[in-house]
């Protein structure tokens, strides 16, 4: 099936389109009906009369952006028509929900009239809370988005100016500081007249371009005064016109720094490229086929070359979708009443900055493992990076209050944390530990230092102050990958090899010499094992907490710990617990690592523990023990035990929170069932602690609910222990890590807390 057909089948699939409207508010009872409209829905019909910026706390106004075309210069297919671009403005719809969670109505107008265009669009001013204009054909669309700013109240943007320009921006702003020279300095040729082409030469001004030293040429040739006398030009390409003489685009890339490409494809020659100053850069953005290849480009000469196009087969693509969705979440969170120069200046530093922090992990993997690494081919994020929204959107917002259009304030600490948990439920919960680690970061060492996560862990934990991290390894090795990776920390490194752990294998052997350990074995554990290494650094208050596991099988990276720090004094056991997020609920699942077959004591003590993990999240626990029987329809030796741990928790001063059991696993989590069949269950509201009878029923569980119910799982965090230590899951990724280096920071609080 070739691409065209395989769109076609994706669009005319049912249903028809890419989009639909859904409720958000409960609709299932008449109550629920006579709220949302009739009689109940006059009450914010009059508070809006009232007060019309109210319409923001009633209605969905203050999240919906409208995308408004007539269809006049859709990318690649020219001027089709309002209903033919129906599906590109959709898919844009589709972007602004995907990357900012921002809904959009697309309006399509048969209107090719600029007056009636404006009159139309500005009528919609009370139904959106932000107007994104697509595809008009200029010069329509400079007057249309000037005179719509000047009449409407809200943000008002045309994303085909703008959006190359700000994208672009970023990848400027790095490309200077890559070469060295300085934005006063450069000399800047654009290939291209157009919309994109003059509001990317007026966006480079206001970065510090001085306005003279940029050349523009369209196909006739450089835009040069005696053009302008001679009214060759427009009034918004005649202030970029030149006092030079006529010439073409090989004349005005002659000792040129910038290239800038917003034209048609095959128009620039190696003999071009080699002309330009040393260092060049060239960004080649017109579609599908740039002004000149990258291959072609890169290859013209011996220096560096830095290169972008619009394409996503190339490094360095100019893709609008890193801009448009996160400035209007800025814009529209600050009630901003435009999206001025300051704003987008924001949005282009605030990209550009990205660029230079360490990729996670899932972005690599998204871009099939390719290098993403600042440096000449990678100068702006990737667009999956969901790094983007509460980077680049606060410095939106923040531009949009420091330069007086914003009507409401923001608190940028928690409105990041608001855009964090945008992107899932996970990410909420983490968050509220992570802020507890930061507030009194502890020692976590980290027993694989040598490995690159590790250390690309390490350095975030230190940026974002959530723990100080401990490597354990070879120094010099570690100090290596840290200079390769380009990270900018001082990593404080445990080598095992240094004389001043040898007290470690004496401790290590008298602790276990009466369990088979000789004193060689124990040197030789200590010194080659960093799992025993980093268990003795926090056994001996070296560290606070560790972390292991990420390269070996968890039975092994978990003896370690066990044998060295051991459980804790009320618990005989240890066990794994994984935390899964879902959109509006959170649920903790154990035993799912350590217990093969635990008896009613295990189960209860693992119950306790669990609750406890819970309430470090904010959750309040209420445990459901589960089993294949709900309440004794069974009664065999299996269901016994979670029914005999429930009474002994019943009986235990410790365990202060709901509890009940033995129940279905639907029995627990479904409130209909448990408040209507079950009324007399000991839980208030649905179970958010699974307290499964066996190892392998909690496996099980656990990734089914991971796989089929669309769960984000944290985890396996280890409870019971003496001290904090957890073991991570072997190919857990960065961002695995640091969040589980920040359960282990709050778990140690918690002890320092409770001492």
């Amino acid at each position: 099936m070739t691409l065209e057909e395989d769109a076609l089948d994706y669009h005319r699939r049912p249903p028809s389109g890419k989009v639909e409207i859904s409720t958000t508010k409960s609709t299932s009872t008449q109550r629920d009906l006579s709220l949302a409209y009739s009689p109940g829905v006059a009450a914010p019909c009059r508070e809006i009369d009232e007060d019309g910026t109210r319409a923001y706390d009633y209605t969905a106004k203050g999240n919906l952006v409208g995308v408004v075309s007539n269809g006049s210069a859709v990318l690649g297919l020219g001027d089709i028509g309002a209903q033919a671009s129906k599906p590109v403005m959709e898919g844009k719809g589709v972007l602004f929900k995907r990357f900012a969670d921002i809904d959009v109505f697309d309006i399509e107008l048969e209107l090719d009239d600029p007056d009636a265009f404006v009159q139309a669009v500005a009528g919609m001013g009370s139904t959106f809370g932000g107007i994104n204009l697509e595809d008009i054909s200029a010069p329509d669309c400079f007057e249309i988005e000037q005179r719509l700013r000047e009449q409407m109240d809200i943000p008002v943007f045309h994303d085909d100016q703008h959006g190359t320009a700000i994208i672009s921006g970023a990848a400027l702003l790095n490309a200077v500081e890559i070469t060295g020279k300085e934005l006063s300095d450069l000399q800047v040729t654009f290939a291209g007249a157009g919309a994109a082409a003059t509001a990317t030469a007026r966006f480079y001004v206001s970065l510090g371009i001085p306005r003279e030293n940029i050349t523009m040429c369209d196909e006739h040739g450089i835009l040069s005064e005696r053009r302008a006398r001679a009214d060759e030009l427009s009034e918004y390409t005649e202030p970029f016109a030149q006092g030079v003489d006529d010439g073409a685009l090989a004349d005005a890339m002659a000792g040129a720094d910038v290239f800038v490409g917003l034209s048609v494809g095959g128009i620039v020659s190696p003999e071009m490229v080699r002309s330009m100053a040393g260092d060049p850069v060239i960004f080649a953005m017109a579609n599908p086929d740039p002004e000149i290849e990258y291959e072609t480009a890169k290859s013209a000469r011996d220096d560096t070359v830095i290169m972008a196009t619009g394409r996503s087969d190339y490094p360095n693509q100019v893709n609008n979708v890193l801009g448009f969705p996160f400035i209007f979440r800025g814009a529209l969170d600050a009630r901003a009443t435009e999206i001025n120069e300051p704003m987008k200046r924001a949005a282009a530093e605030a990209l550009a900055d990205l660029a230079q922090q360490d990729v996670p992990d899932a972005v690599v993997k998204a871009y099939d493992d390719d290098v993403l690494q600042f440096g000449p081919d990678y100068l702006i994020p990737k667009p999956l990076d969901q790094r983007v929204l509460y980077e680049v959107t606060p410095a939106v917002a923040e531009a949009a209050m420091e330069s007086g259009v914003a009507r409401r304030e923001l608190d940028l600490d928690d409105y990041r944390e608001q855009l964090e948990a945008r992107l899932g439920k996970s990410r909420e919960m983490m968050r509220v530990v992570l802020n507890k680690a930061k507030s009194d970061p502890k020692r976590v060492a980290l027993a694989e230092g040598e490995n690159e996560r590790i250390i690309r862990a390490a350095s975030q934990m230190t940026d974002e102050g959530i723990a100080d991290p401990v490597l354990v390894g070879d120094e010099s090795e570690i100090q290596r990958t840290v200079d390769e990776l380009g990270l900018d920390f001082d990593a404080a490194v445990a080598d095992p090899s240094d004389a001043e752990w040898d007290h470690y294998a004496e401790e290590l052997h008298r602790r276990r010499r009466r369990k088979g350990l000789t004193q060689g074995e124990a040197a030789e554990l200590v010194s080659s094992d960093p799992d025993y290494f980093a268990s003795m650094m926090v056994e001996m208050d070296d560290a606070d907490a560790m972390l292991s596991g990420l390269t070996h099988q968890y039975p092994s990276a978990l003896r370690p710990p066990l044998e060295v720090i051991g459980t804790a004094d009320d618990a005989d056991y240890a066990a794994g617990v994984y935390m899964l997020t879902f959109r509006n609920r959170v649920i903790f699942c154990a035993d799912t690592t350590v217990n093969l077959d635990p008896s009613a004591e295990v189960l209860a003590e693992v119950t306790k523990h669990t609750a406890e993990l819970a309430r470090r999240f904010n959750v309040e626990p209420r445990a459901a023990l589960l089993s294949y029987s709900d309440f004794g329809s069974v009664d065999n030796d299996g269901v016994a035990k979670p029914r005999n741990a429930v009474s002994m928790l019943r009986e235990d001063p410790q365990a202060d929170f709901d509890v009940d059991g033995e129940m279905q696993a639907d029995t627990a989590v479904v409130e209909e069932m448990l408040a209507g069949t079950y009324g007399f269950a000991d839980l208030d509201g649905p179970a958010n602690v699974l307290i499964f009878p066996n190892l392998e029923a909690g496996n099980i569980g656990y990734k089914l609910l991971q796989r089929l119910g669309g769960a984000e799982a944290i985890g396996p965090m280890l409870v019971g222990m003496d001290k904090p230590a957890h073991v991570l899951q072997r190919g857990d990724e960065v961002k695995d890590i640091v969040n589980l280096a920040g359960v282990a920071v709050a778990d140690a609080q918690q002890r320092d807390s409770d001492e």
